[in-house]
């Protein structure tokens, strides 16, 4: 079967609903996966995340609208699932068996070209473990070992879900590195996670659900560039903290005080005017600075009540 290589996005799915009974799981979601790229998949649980996976594996089929994996309809997994990868619940390998051993028994299982297994181990940063068995592997190294299974196809589209559970800042060191190079190579990551800062330092691009909903669908850097900055704004003495705060209640700006400081709801571009305003009226500012949201605190004022 002949595929076509002029697909821009790896997945794309318009009106995407799934139901159970009166129990709506997914409603009519719309969202892309550039090709290539590293798009995180977030929302509270219950969301609909790992129903909407499960529909691009075709595991379950849709209620109603369409998507296409790889430039094929999802109504029709057979034809992209061969050139995808899946790690959705976390690895299980024979304990006894080493690294190498275990994926030598899936690609026997799957198919797959056995010099894949070394060049997989290397890919994932195993090969010096490779003959170690399971058993005596960390929890990175465990997944690390789970993503290399995912890759033994060869596959244009990654799908990962919740691939740092559970793992120390080094193991999700690890892993974040290995999905970065991934990416660069070529491979399309599509990766739910929890870890939203980890989310928001690895991923090009973000499909944030809420209740079934998807709230948010784009460039992650294009969410945090249109929430409101916070000026934090700090007087060299402290007796002037008061004065400050009446004199951003005169500019028309919320403000709160916290630690002898005050953060202050406004653009960058408005921070010259109370360093400016401040000044005249005698008062010197030892800090000014601009604070952006994190994609965790973004998260949570989008999927507030959810």
């Amino acid at each position: 079967m002949a595929y076509s290589l002029e697909v821009t996005f790896a997945v794309s799915v318009n009106d995407l609903t799934k139901t159970y009974g009166n129990q709506v799981a997914v409603s009519h979601a719309t969202f892309d996966v550039p090709q290539g790229s590293v798009c995180g998949f977030v929302g509270p649980n219950g969301s609909g995340k790992t129903t909407t996976i499960r529909m691009l594996l075709g595991l379950i089929s849709p209620t109603g609208g369409t998507g296409s994996v790889l430039g094929s309809s999802i109504a029709q997994p057979q034809n992209y699932l061969p050139r995808v990868g899946a790690l959705i619940e976390g690895p299980a390998f024979y304990p006894a068996l080493s690294g190498r051993e275990n994926l030598n028994v899936l690609a026997t299982l799957g198919k797959f070209p056995k010099e894949r297994v070394d060049q997989l181990l290397e890919t994932v940063g195993l090969a010096d473990r490779g003959a170690s068995k399971f058993k005596t592997y960390s929890l990175g190294m465990k997944q690390r070992l789970g993503i290399a299974a995912a890759l033994l196809p060869n596959p244009q589209l990654l799908i990962l879900d919740e691939p740092t559970n559970g793992l120390d800042p080094s193991g999700i060191h690890e892993v974040r590195t290995l999905l970065r190079d991934l990416a660069k190579s070529g491979t399309t990551v599509f990766v739910s996670s929890h870890l939203l800062s980890e989310i928001e330092m690895i991923c090009d691009s973000l499909v944030m659900l809420r209740a079934g909903r998807v709230i948010f669908s784009g460039a992650t850097q294009e969410l945090l560039a249109a929430q409101q900055p916070l000026i934090i704004a700090r007087p060299e003495n402290n007796e002037d903290l008061t004065d400050l705060g009446k004199i951003v209640e005169s500019l028309q700006k919320s403000f709160k005080a916290v630690d002898g400081a005050l953060e202050i709801m406004a653009s960058s571009q408005w921070a010259p005017t109370l360093n400016r305003t401040a000044f005249e009226r005698g008062i010197t500012l030892s800090e000014l600075q601009i604070q952006m949201p994190t994609l965790e605190e973004t998260f949570f004022d989008m999927t507030e009540g959810a």
